[in-house]
């Protein structure tokens, strides 16, 4: 069965294409036995999330990975062989199948939505309409999610909306678009509008699916130059509605700020707090996970090992692949822990942001300054490139010293979450994919006003503005730094070229000898202006085509891979 589709879904909820095509089983679950009551309607939602975490067990492969490290505001950093994170801060390849987990994770769960949207008029035994209507509102959600994030990544990509096995080309964005915003408005009109805390952690709600259509509208209105967002049956989504959307996120969801900015990350936690002297002296103290700012989030949790059950998409591999590298990330950098060294911030950044608000805690609160910040910190430590002295604090490995022993453990999920004792496993940050902050800004860019942007700013004790488009820019850079948002940001404004080749000159130490950042393959523009911004799709999935999957533009050519420092 050499078609790309098929090699995705074999994965999917049944253990062969073949044998639930061509006989009937009695002893497996299929569509004729399942789902047939309210339990199996949940099992199959679970498996549907469960591809969310499924493709970070290659995390550097993922979505928000490569939104982070091609961003202008982080470089590819790891060490002198880590050419998969170089490559993804120099918009070139490492390897044939570089997005292959993630395309089949997505895949598999688009799969698995598209399931249950065929099998779950079968089920009896639902409590009332409100609880069906809950569950496949969330499965139109997730399939809006994981389209939304491979035509992010991919530009065009296959619309596969049932379970049928077939082998097809790429869709039209526009066609692509029209499902995404489609199966939005069905999760927006099915799931019921009551507080977000009425519903399970880490489950969609209508203000997620609200929040979600903002910003596939931002996305898909600014890259591709359009007026509105079409819809599959008809019609389009005006930005009058999205507003209508986002005014009701904002004052029906129960979602609201955090008091303190620097509350929302790990470092405040208390367990870290009480030898961490920037805690102590702000008086921070951890939101936690499920947090009232949090609309939807990636959780995970402490069941990974490295058995025959191993799995990394049950622990947050981000904190891990954005620690410090070894030698940094003990008792000299705490409370901030070791990992690969991916992405360290760029200088620009930093320097940029002092100079527009000098003031904002933000800047702080969000990036590590070696020089003022640890007690001691080795440049060039095991090899480190693309250094710059910089790094994020909001997903970074954040260690805690155990209050009876006082030996310092690798991750504070140890004392707070039983997590396991080992730096690799150990994460269990839970991963926001949207935030009320972000909520507040999207309302303000789409309704060109200031009143809640000056709510963002007011959280952190800046003065009110009057609004302005590049005002909403400065202000989305500093207050959603390092959440997999830039450069999607820079792609829809068209800003993309310019900004991300502004990393060229950066000083920067390869294995702790200064240099200057350069562009690669013609350099960043080039590259961008080349590829659109998107990403190649996998060549296994193009030859198992046979012909009927196309490789995007700018990639497939020798000159396209990167050839490391």
């Amino acid at each position: 069965m050499k078609k790309a589709i098929i090699l995705l879904i074999t994965v999917g909820l049944f253990s062969s294409c073949e044998k639930f095509l061509d006989t009937e089983s009695f002893d497996k679950k299929n569509t004729g036995n399942f789902p047939v009551n309210v339990a199996d309607a949940n099992s199959m939602l679970t498996g549907i999330y469960s591809s969310l975490s499924a493709a970070i067990s290659n995390v550097q492969n993922t979505h928000f990975y490569m939104a982070e490290l091609a961003s202008d505001d982080r470089f590819g950093g790891g060490g002198e062989n880590d050419k998969d994170m170089q490559g993804l801060d120099h918009l070139m390849n490492t390897q044939p199948d570089r997005f292959l987990t993630f395309w089949t994770a997505r895949y598999q769960g688009i799969f698995r939505a598209n399931t249950a949207i065929e099998t779950l008029d079968q089920v009896q035994g639902w409590t009332n309409e409100a609880q069906k209507n809950q569950v496949l509102g969330e499965v139109y959600f997730l399939r809006a999610l994981y389209y939304f994030e491979l035509s992010q990544m991919f530009g065009e990509v296959p619309l596969v909306l049932s379970t049928e096995v077939t082998n097809i080309p790429k869709n039209p964005a526009d066609e692509t678009y029209a499902q995404i915003a489609e199966d939005l408005k069905n999760a927006i009109s099915l799931m019921p509008s009551t507080p977000y805390s009425t519903v399970a952690s880490g489950h969609a709600t209508k203000w997620a699916a609200e929040a979600l259509m903002a910003r596939v509208f931002l996305f898909y209105t600014g890259y591709y130059k359009k007026a509105d967002l079409p819809l599959a049956s008809g019609g389009a989504v005006s930005k009058a509605q999205v507003i209508q959307w986002l005014d009701d996120c904002i004052k029906n969801s129960g979602h609201d700020l955090a008091s303190d900015f620097r509350n929302l990350w790990p470092y405040s936690n208390k367990f870290t707090k009480a030898d961490y002297k920037y805690a102590k002296d702000n008086n921070l103290n951890y939101e936690g996970e499920g947090n009232k700012e949090a609309v939807f989030a990636v959780k995970f949790g402490t069941l990974a090992d490295w058995g025959d059950s191993y799995m990394l998409g049950y622990t947050n591999q981000y904190n891990l692949h954005f620690g410090l590298r070894s030698n940094n990330g003990l008792a000299g950098t705490f409370p901030f822990g070791q990992g690969w060294g991916a992405g360290p911030v760029n200088t620009n950044l930093w320097n940029e942001w002092r100079q527009a608000e000098p003031n904002d805690i933000r800047r702080t609160g969000s990036i590590i300054n070696v020089a003022t910040d640890v007690e001691s910190y080795i440049f060039g430590a095991d090899n480190q490139m693309e250094e710059t002295g910089f790094w994020q604090k909001k997903y970074i490995s954040i260690t805690a010293y155990d209050p009876e022993t006082k030996a310092l453990l690798p991750s504070y999920a140890i004392l707070a979450n039983a997590a396991q004792a080992d730096m690799q496993l150990g994460h269990t940050q839970d991963l926001v994919l949207i935030r009320f902050a972000d909520v507040l800004l999207m309302h303000s860019e789409l309704s060109e006003t200031a009143t809640n942007l000056n709510r963002v700013r007011a959280r952190v004790n800046l003065p009110a503005i009057s609004y302005s488009l590049a005002a909403l820019k400065k202000e989305r850079r500093w207050e959603l730094a390092f959440e997999g948002l830039r450069y999607f940001d820079l792609m829809r404004w068209q800003d993309a070229g310019s900004a991300l080749a502004n990393q060229e000159g950066v000083d920067i130490k390869n294995k702790g000898i200064d240099t200057k950042m350069r562009g690669f393959g013609g350099g960043y523009k080039a590259r961008f202006d080349a590829t659109g911004g998107f990403w190649p799709i996998p060549s296994s999935q193009i030859a198992l085509s046979e012909g009927v999957l196309i490789q995007n533009k700018g990639w497939g050519d020798p000159s396209n891979e990167f050839p490391g420092w």
